[in-house]
């Protein structure tokens, strides 16, 4: 990486200004460049007072060009921090490839899930404040809904509910944000229950207002006992609608206040605004690998029926780089303070207990091995694992193709963003976890 691709970088740390955006080979205008507001710096340091080996480092870019120039994806954002200073920041192939658009970094993508660490962030600063608690019941901040939950048993094939039972105790805000609510996604599985359920957070808030889903859910058996089971589903969603009951105003004005306005986040929100529309990134028309049409859910540009905590969030790679730092930072960034230390450290802390039946591999392959901490995956140790890493990094990537993970142990961030919804989004998180890794020498 030249110095002179480090200083195209600087986009991310200064207001925007009418610079260049590499774009893996060509340059491009940067378009619609965000307005200022208060923000942390990251500094400028090179890959190699980084410990990265600048040749293998270009491996990132080699290895995205081949997958673009063979019609396997439209493009990519990569960014990496280590010892809190970007050292790499490259855009490649393009943001809407059908129109010819060149990828900026400056490019919006939808961020799916990497939703549910913002929203279980906006939460814990509710906790924080004692307005809600991690083990009260979900019931006390939704009153009427989720008080007498029933859980079900499945016949032999799982294609019928064959009875119910009085679940053994209420859900709580934690067993929300762990995914152990068994308020399952709809989407993930085949069983009776699994057809009663929305699809995924996407679908359910295109279809439904917020109080509409909350009925839906709060109607349906669970498909687990509260505490027993992590199994991927609606948990963030409704951690959200409690959020929203909290503050009585909408999730997106309370994540403004916690997190976006403090770190700088000018980009993130649950729509995209007219005038950087843009800069909204597009697909491939059709799926690579089945050839069928694809789309990236919801339309960010049309409002949904609720600003769903679960998976509804656009975002770019520089923005959503100020949030890893901040939680690799223990809660702080730039001399804003989002979380205390204590709760930053417990947030990427295993939750699971070792009789919880831990089904993350179901959810997202990748992430086999790991354990969950409050809203993300946490490494727990290497043994099973399939991602290179270190003992204690946490992640949640999205369904849109996007990607993200913190590593404490060698203080590194790394933001990878594509819309590449289909199942090559799992190839593309094995490749971008290792060609980073391969070009770290200490």
């Amino acid at each position: 990486m030249t110095w002179k691709s480090i200083l195209l970088a600087s986009v991310l740390l200064l207001p925007a200004l009418p610079l260049q955006a590499q774009t893996g080979g060509t340059q491009a205008p940067l378009a619609g460049a965000a307005t200022t507001a208060p923000m942390g710096v990251l500094p400028l340091g090179t890959p190699e007072e980084a410990g990265f080996n600048p040749a293998r480092l270009a491996r990132i870019g080699e290895a995205l060009n081949r997958e673009i120039a063979a019609g396997r994806m439209p493009g990519a954002v990569v960014a990496i921090a280590r010892n809190n200073k970007l050292v790499f920041f490259q855009a490649y192939g393009y943001r809407d490839k059908a129109a010819g658009v060149p990828m900026t970094t400056d490019t919006i993508f939808n961020i799916a899930s990497m939703t549910k660490p913002m929203t279980t962030v906006t939460a814990l600063t509710l906790v924080e404040r004692g307005l809600l608690g991690l083990d009260e019941p979900v019931s006390t901040y939704l009153p009427d809904r989720f008080t007498a939950m029933k859980v079900a048993t499945l016949n032999e094939s799982g294609d019928a509910v064959a009875s119910t039972a009085p679940a053994a105790r209420a859900l709580t805000l934690r067993d929300l944000m762990t995914h152990t609510s068994g308020l399952v996604y709809g989407g993930r599985g085949t069983t009776a229950v699994h057809k009663m359920y929305p699809a995924g957070s996407a679908a359910a808030a295109m279809q439904l207002s917020g109080p509409q889903f909350l009925d839906k859910l709060s109607g349906l058996p669970l498909l687990n006992q509260p505490g027993a089971t992590w199994d991927y589903g609606f948990g963030l969603d409704v951690t959200g609608l409690v959020v929203e009951a909290a503050e009585k105003r909408g999730l997106g004005q309370a994540m403004n206040e916690a997190i976006w306005h403090k770190l700088g986040m000018v980009d993130t929100g649950f729509t995209v605004p007219a005038d950087k529309v843009a800069r909204y990134a597009r697909a491939l028309p059709n799926d690579p690998e089945t050839g069928r049409p694809q789309t990236v859910d919801p339309d960010a540009t049309k409002p949904t029926g609720f600003e769903c905590g679960g998976g509804c969030l656009v975002s770019t790679a520089p923005d959503y780089l100020r949030f890893a730092s901040m939680l690799l930072n223990e809660g702080a960034f730039g001399g804003e303070r989002v979380l205390s230390p204590v709760m930053a450290r417990y947030m990427v802390t295993n939750q699971l207990s070792p009789q919880t039946r831990n089904l993350i591999v179901n959810a997202d392959p990748t992430r086999a091995g790991y354990g969950f901490g409050l809203g993300l995956a946490v490494r727990t140790g290497t043994a099973g694992t399939r991602l290179i890493g270190s003992e204690g990094d946490f992640s949640w990537p999205g369904a849109s193709g996007t990607n993200w993970w913190v590593d404490p142990a060698r203080n590194l961030a790394v933001v990878f963003m594509a819309h590449t919804p289909g199942t090559a989004r799992w190839h593309y998180r094995y490749l971008i976890n290792t060609l980073v890794y391969q070009a770290l020498e200490k």
